[in-house]
């Protein structure tokens, strides 16, 4: 078994045993047929991933890596909120006529901010401090700008990284660890896409900075599964699961603005059949 598919296990358990229903509430998402779309949810989880142990991908089912991959790369590294700069068609709900999703994650990101060693963008103020200064404790990224909330198509779920950098004994290697913010998250849909895609952001940025990957903390304020999710995730838990894939990177890439999703490779990825037209509430 995936350490992975314990995690999601484990807590989708917790959540549909022990958590709270939002029936009947004032709650702002709601069903294609205009039906409120209701959750049963947990607050506060917390997961852990060593990823000097393992690529933590759901067996359970598969999930699309380097699509994820793909989307984690147009906030991050195209700074965008252009759909039509996205290779899928996720964002297609919050995005109005000309492709745009307002001032939301990649804008965020391309915008440059003054510093005392110059101006930069949160991407490249992460780089830099990870190359110049990696005990530091204040090397972070946020998404969540209030002065641009009203001029957001959808506000920011996963809203901060926060970096921090260790070093095992007897080790020549700096071991980069990461914590992801999550202020809400559809559990079925949306887990292991973002476990994923910041896995990979973590191992892209060790790379370059001459590290090696540690661990990902994900901090969900409100996890919830949706009432027409909650059949299918009984599904999906009862499954049989596998070990982990192996996740490999271009070693020759010593860029982060250089790596595109051909620099991926994914080995030994075997899962369970995927599951088709899942609804979304938006």
């Amino acid at each position: 078994m995936s350490y992975a598919d314990e995690l999601f296990i484990h807590m989708c358990k917790d959540i549909l045993e022990n958590g709270t229903s939002t029936e009947g509430e004032k709650v702002r998402p709601h069903w294609e047929d205009g039906a409120s779309a209701y959750t049963i949810k947990k607050f506060g989880v917390v997961n852990r991933y060593d990823l000097s142990r393992e690529f933590p991908a759901l067996t359970l089912r598969k999930t699309a890596i380097k699509s994820a991959t793909d989307e984690m790369l147009w906030i991050w590294q195209r700074k965008s909120n252009n759909i039509q700069d996205l290779n899928s068609h996720i964002w297609d709900s919050w995005a109005d006529e000309e492709g745009s999703i307002g001032k939301a994650y990649g804008y965020q990101m391309q915008v440059k901010h003054q510093y005392r060693e110059g101006l930069m963008d949160q991407v490249d103020r992460v780089i830099y401090d990870l190359k110049h200064n990696p005990y530091s404790r204040r090397i972070m990224t946020n998404l969540y700008v209030h002065q641009d909330l009203h001029e957001m198509n959808l506000y920011p779920c996963a809203y901060s990284m926060t970096f921090n950098v260790t070093k095992e004994k007897n080790s020549d290697k700096l071991k980069l660890n990461a914590i992801l913010n999550q202020r809400s998250q559809d559990i079925l849909t949306a887990n292991n896409w973002n476990v994923v895609q910041y896995s990979v952001l973590v191992y892209m940025l060790a790379q370059v900075c001459d590290m090696v990957p540690g661990e990902l903390v994900h901090v969900i304020a409100d996890a919830h599964i949706y009432d027409r999710h909650i059949p299918l995730v009984e599904e999906l838990i009862t499954r049989p699961t596998y070990a982990a894939p192996t996740f490999k990177l271009n070693p020759d890439i010593k860029n982060f603005y250089d790596f595109t999703v051909r620099d991926i490779t994914v080995e030994n990825y075997e899962a369970g059949p995927q599951i088709t037209n899942i609804p979304v509430a938006i």
